[in-house]
């Protein structure tokens, strides 16, 4: 009783005016000092009555959703700048009581790396410091912070070499942390597979603020944590990852067809051949509604490992309905590719990948699916019809096959790999917050992830944890249950799930790390095989 009046004082001090210098917060001052007494804590802790609290807390909220009177916002914000920062803030919110959200990005499509859905108070940790990146081209390996953006990581690697580059996103102010913890999918994947197949090793602290890497974590957890989702195992520091060696010449093109032009039967015929095109080249496509309520129209990209004479006979060869001319391709380095396909052209690398600024803050909402069977023609016709509609927002279709088939569907928590034709990623945007406009954009691909569930993959219809949707399910605070976790669980696990429940059973039996889609704990023994 003693102890859950202590915490519930402390939870009420926290709630009340951090700026005051009452003795519970003293008390968590006093512990981070002692864990970790080099710390300035004028840099470390910010409290609700920081002149900095709101500047820091929205700088990486990349959904503008969740900048709102009506979003839980945390106690405190914890910016650590090292190793043992972290670890006093795992173990002195652990002491106290206090809940955690960890963030790097802020890229989280719900927002649970910097909000709670409930009103349960926590603590933010913000790894934004942490973004050292060292590279080893004769080796071939790097290891790079979590707080590190892809465009950080990607401008190191190319400063090193002409000729190494590293699967993974194309949203280059996404962090590694994040993206790394779902699995990490990109314009490379064909080739050398997700971010998660070419992780190599990993420095994690745990909810007992040790640091391990993957000797002494253990290959479990070292398995989990490539692709289980993040804040459930740890916070994984820093990650080595194994390069990858490319030609010092890409090719790429982007070619829009309209419905006029033969969008619908093009479309028809890429699901049936672009998964099975060699590994060295990505031909994926979006449907995007047409500017000034015009017919929508379908973005074909296409990425080649090598030059345009080659990626143009091959097209010519596999699919000479499509019409790339010589002119539509273009040659260029690796680096330059990475710019290209987040939207920025010719830009030079530095100005794009080096500015954690780079990509505007919008309200969205994005969800996703994978597909197994093809499409009759007739739906694709109503595919495209919905995006006559108002508040249509863009569906994104990536291939996958090539290396992605032959990887086994347990080698890492990442389960849509063989089998699996593409991935769809629907996202929706809208100009500000009016409860109008939400209501219609989010009626539009809500909609539409309904319409497709006679289309996509099925027992269980399967998602992509880096495009986390709360409409799939989410723990219950207080009562984070393994079978009600099911639910949402298994759409992105599949039958991982079950093993990285177990993982967590065994690292955080007490569940410290918790969000609405955390991993929940399941105590080998306890539970009867299903």
């Amino acid at each position: 009783m003693e102890s859950i009046c202590k915490n519930l004082l402390l939870l009420l001090c926290f709630s009340l005016s951090l700026a005051l210098p009452i003795q519970c917060y003293q008390t968590f001052l006093d512990c981070l000092l002692h864990q970790a007494p080099n710390s300035n804590l004028s840099q470390l802790v910010y409290t609700q009555n920081n002149p900095s609290f709101t500047s820091l807390l929205d700088s990486s909220i990349q959904n503008l959703r969740f900048i709102s009177p009506d979003t839980t916002k945390p106690l405190l914000i914890l910016k650590p700048t090292n190793v043992q920062e972290v670890q006093a803030s795992i173990i002195c919110c652990k002491n106290h009581s206090l809940p955690i959200r960890v963030r790097s990005g802020g890229h989280d499509y719900e927002g649970l790396s910097y909000r709670s859905i409930s009103a349960t108070q926590f603590v933010m940790i913000d790894l934004a410091s942490l973004r050292d990146i060292h590279v080893y081209p004769y080796q071939r390996i790097a290891w790079v912070q979590s707080g590190a953006t892809l465009g950080e990581l990607y401008y190191a690697i190319s400063q090193k070499s002409g000729m190494l580059a590293f699967p993974a996103g194309t949203c280059p102010t996404v962090c590694v942390g994040g993206l790394f913890s779902g699995g990490g999918l990109g314009i490379m994947t064909r080739k050398f597979g997700l971010s998660v197949d070419n992780i190599i090793d990993a420095k994690l602290i745990d909810a007992n603020g040790r640091v391990l890497n993957r000797e002494s974590m253990g290959e479990d957890l070292f398995w989990a944590i490539r692709g289980g989702g993040g804040g459930s195992f740890g916070i994984v520091i820093s990650w080595k990852i194994r390069l990858v060696q490319v030609p010092k010449i890409v090719s790429v093109f982007t070619l829009n067809k309209t419905l006029k032009q033969g969008a619908i039967s093009l479309v028809e015929k890429w699901q049936r051949i672009a998964p099975n095109f060699s590994e060295d080249v990505l031909l994926k496509f979006s449907i995007e509604p047409e500017m000034n309520g015009g017919e929508p129209v379908a973005v074909f990209k296409s990425f080649y490992v090598g030059r345009c004479t080659g990626l143009l006979t091959y097209m010519q060869f596999h699919f000479p309905e499509l019409g790339p001319e010589k002119d539509d391709c273009e040659e260029m380095s690796w680096i330059q590719s990475v710019v290209y396909f987040a939207g920025y052209g010719h830009a030079k690398p530095e100005t794009v990948l080096l500015d954690r600024r780079s990509e505007p803050k919008e309200y969205n909402k994005g969800t996703s699916d994978f597909v197994t069977d093809l499409i009759p023609y007739k739906i694709w016709e109503d595919i495209f019809d919905k995006f006559l509609y108002e508040g249509a927002g863009i569906m994104y279709f990536e291939t996958q096959g090539g290396r992605m088939s032959r990887v086994s569907d347990s080698d890492t928590p990442f389960p849509h790999r063989k089998g699996i034709l593409y991935k769809i990623s629907y996202l929706v945007f809208w100009p500000d917050n009016a409860d109008v406009a939400e209501e219609k954009y989010l009626g539009w691909i809500r909609e539409m992830r309904s319409f497709m569930t006679a289309y996509a993959s099925k027992n269980p219809r399967g998602a992509y944890v880096n495009f986390r949707d709360l409409d799939l399910g989410m723990n219950e605070e207080r009562n984070t249950n393994y079978e009600n976790a099911r639910v949402w669980g298994e759409k992105y696990f599949k039958g991982n799930f079950k093993r990285l429940a177990l993982v967590k059973g065994k690292v955080d039996p007490e569940n410290f790390f918790w969000h609405e889609q955390s991993i929940p704990p399941l105590v080998s023994g306890l539970y009867a095989e299903s």
